[in-house]
């Protein structure tokens, strides 16, 4: 019994042994028109496998460069695409360039930065101030919605400190950033208790 650990690896698994098989018979072929004619079968299988994609654009030409690979670029046949040569298909694509954030206060979002740097570019020292207080409430209100905590107002007065890099300091000051509203809720299951006390009043 043959094993699948001691044959050859598939190059594109969801394809499968068998159709790896007729590849590797097709690229045996001497005969170029047999050669060619067997080809186009393998493509219309390879087809029946996403019947979905049959009428988007480009999906031929993807079946006949992953025909090519599966035949690790030894097929010779008439393909009805341009070949796409062997580094241009195995090339990996370019790394996505992400913006730096601050990974310890993500929380705040990726605009605050840019808000601190708009309120750093103040002269007046009043206007630099107020700003810098705003900021430090939208901060606290951030970090609650995120954490579910009571925050002390000096904890968010360091961060601030620490995201304008040392140029903001308003931790000593006298400010008091208020505290979140609460959300007043009903308490489930009065609603019923509550009428029938009304109704019996009112009989």
């Amino acid at each position: 019994m043959e094993y699948n650990i001691s044959r050859k690896p598939l190059v594109i698994p969801e394809y499968g042994r068998y159709i790896q098989q007729m590849v590797d018979y097709c690229v045996d072929i001497q005969d170029r028109e047999k050669r060619n004619m067997t080809a186009k079968k393998i493509i219309k299988v390879m087809g029946q496998y996403n019947p979905h994609l049959k009428d988007v654009e480009d999906f031929q030409h993807k079946l006949w460069d992953q025909l090519f690979i599966m035949s690790d670029f030894k097929l010779d046949v008439d393909s009805p695409y341009p070949f796409t040569a062997k580094e241009e298909l195995l090339s990996k694509p370019e790394g996505l360039h992400y913006p730096a954030t601050n990974k310890s206060h993500r929380y705040y979002g990726i605009n605050l930065k840019k808000v601190i740097d708009k309120v750093l570019q103040y002269t007046d020292a009043d206007m630099r101030k107020n700003g810098a207080i705003l900021i430090a409430k939208h901060m606290k209100r951030c970090y609650i919605t995120w954490n579910k905590l009571h925050v002390e107002d000096q904890v968010i007065l360091q961060h601030l400190y620490d995201l304008s890099d040392h140029q903001i300091d308003i931790r000593n000051s006298d400010i008091v950033l208020g505290k979140p509203q609460k959300s007043y809720r009903k308490k489930p299951g009065n609603s019923f208790k509550n009428k029938s006390k009304y109704n019996k009043k009112r009989n």
